[in-house]
């Protein structure tokens, strides 16, 4: 485990050290240096201004970089300092951040290594990541497009006058061929295909440890802790490959690709863990924003080694960091326990919590939980250390807080207007279903419904093509002549409608794929 002797702090590191409410940034608890920021466009501004130091240092050097909504501001700002480096508010602002304003980074030597890529993906398309790296680091960085090592899946194992839908028509790519004969022309053809890939793989991987592995990595964290496409499980020696995703990872891919049946499809190119920590001196950043990340962090950052959190491969780094924000490190108890610490006089939300937190943990009621409960938790110490109050009056006025609440959760409402919001389409079914029941109930009350739709259940092209190829399938048929006929299709006949929903049940009901299709179609 890293100890505060033994890490050296860069001078940008140490200036926004400084800045933050944690002045320690390696607690005992945590296995890689983390400083935390207040906020996502803070965190851009320290892995920029991080990026620009050691390019300054190492204008020749290699590095790689994210994409997506990862690194959004960590772009807007080295963009921002490259432009306006010679204003002398810029320059005032560089030397308080702990850069050297006399020396302007020079990007157009630098070796750039891509990732990872979705495969098969045609990289003109604008959410390939070939595509966002050409618009946002070649382009707006002004890298060398010469000394880019970049993943275009059109360039890789087609033979000439191949494309990627003549390999692939369906998009679909079945690894079990590398292991298996082709029953047909198509499959063999694909299992030479595979074995093309895989060389080109291995040879983009020989490159990068020719050049001396990864001078500089910055990479976000997955929602199951994946580096790249590193997801959890892989080998920590893991190196440049064709490799599935898991489903976490494809449900975070959606937004990009328009959808789980899409995303669920795709394959992936990516380096591995042992690429990223091949150089031992590699400044390896990764950067993580919301609440959302807070138990992937708390992982990868208090976990020894270990296949199911990949970050932890970094340990071995001596210039590894994490850069979070404040809501990323909310499950980091160590770093709680220093804002609690801080806190004068304790808030009431946040005795409620420990509170909570400590009943369940002791499993007992919050009126029976005594000083020796709170002296069991970390958090609860300090809780017993600066609350002034009786412990017994607290308990009771955390308990009826809370049943204030859950009163007013499920009191009736009227004469209200509702906003019922979700963000997929069966939040709000699975979330409080009865709760709105209830209200519908009362003619007093209006209803709004507002449903944010998700990437991963977003409606791609593909799924409307199908719908109306089975559509067309049925169309002239004298069934739906008679349907037609009778009004069913009728703007107003909310039964049909219902009926519609029913035939599809029946159709799933009775395994019935015909009887389904028709349900769609209607």
């Amino acid at each position: 485990m890293p100890r505060k002797d033994r890490v050296t702090l860069s001078p940008v590191e140490n200036a926004a050290l400084q800045q933050s409410l944690f002045k320690d940034f390696n607690p005992v608890t945590e296995r890689i240096p983390t400083i935390i920021v207040d906020n996502f466009p803070a965190l851009g501004k320290l892995a920029a201004m991080r990026f620009l130091e050691w390019v300054q240092q190492n204008p020749e050097g290699v590095i790689s970089l994210p994409t997506g909504k990862t690194p959004e501001h960590f772009i807007k700002w080295v963009t921002h300092i490259q432009r306006n480096w010679e204003n002398p508010e810029m320059r005032k602002f560089l030397e308080d951040s702990g850069l050297n304003p006399a020396k302007k980074p020079e990007m157009n030597a630098l070796r750039f290594v891509q990732i990872d890529e979705f495969y098969p993906i045609n990289p003109k398309q604008h959410n390939s990541f070939y595509a966002y790296i050409r618009q946002f680091y070649i382009e707006s960085f002004g890298l060398s497009r010469d000394r880019a090592m970049l993943i275009n899946c059109e360039k890789i194992g087609l033979e000439p006058g191949e494309s990627l839908s003549d390999v692939w028509p369906n998009h679909t790519v079945d690894l079990s061929l590398r292991y298996r004969y082709g029953k047909t022309r198509e499959e063999r053809r694909q299992r030479d295909m595979l074995a093309r890939i895989d060389q080109w793989c291995q040879e983009y991987e020989e490159i990068i440890r020719g050049m001396g592995g990864i001078g500089f990595f910055l990479g976000g964290i997955g929602p199951d802790g994946h580096i790249g496409f590193n997801v959890s499980g892989s080998d920590h020696y893991s190196t440049t490959r064709l490799t599935p995703t898991n489903y976490e990872t494809q449900a975070s891919a959606a937004t990009d690709l328009g959808g789980i049946e899409i995303s669920r499809n795709r394959l992936v190119i990516t380096i591995g863990l042992g690429t990223i920590a091949y150089n031992p001196q590699c400044v390896a950043i990764i950067i993580a924003a919301g609440e959302a990340k807070a138990s992937v962090i708390r992982d990868a950052i208090e976990n020894p080694p270990n296949i199911l959190y990949p970050a932890t491969v970094l340990q071995q780094l001596a210039n590894a960091r994490f850069y979070i924000t404040r809501g990323a490190a909310k499950l980091m108890k160590e770093r709680q326990k220093a804002l609690i610490e801080m806190e004068d006089p304790l808030a009431p939300e946040t005795i409620e919590k420990i509170v909570v937190d400590t009943a369940v943990n002791a499993r007992k009621s919050i009126t029976t939980l005594s000083p020796s409960d709170f002296r069991e938790d970390m958090l609860g110490k300090v809780m017993l250390k600066k609350h002034s109050g009786n412990l017994k009056d607290t308990l009771q006025a955390v308990r009826d807080d809370l049943m204030t609440k859950l009163e007013s959760g499920i009191s009736k409402h009227s004469n209200k207007r509702f906003l019922h919001t979700e963000p997929h389409h069966d939040d709000i079914m699975l979330g409080y279903l009865p709760h709105v029941v209830r209200h519908i109930r009362d003619a007093s009350n209006t209803h709004y419904f507002s449903c944010f739709t998700g990437g991963f259940t977003s409606v791609s092209n593909q799924f409307m093509i199908g719908q109306l190829e089975k559509l067309l399938e049925v169309l002239d048929s004298p069934e739906f002549e008679g349907l037609h006929d009778t009004g069913y299709f009728a703007k107003d006949n909310l039964n049909g409608r219902n009926r519609d929903v029913w035939q599809y049940l029946d159709g799933v009901a009775m395994k019935s794929r015909t009887i389904k299709n028709e349900g769609e179609a209607r």
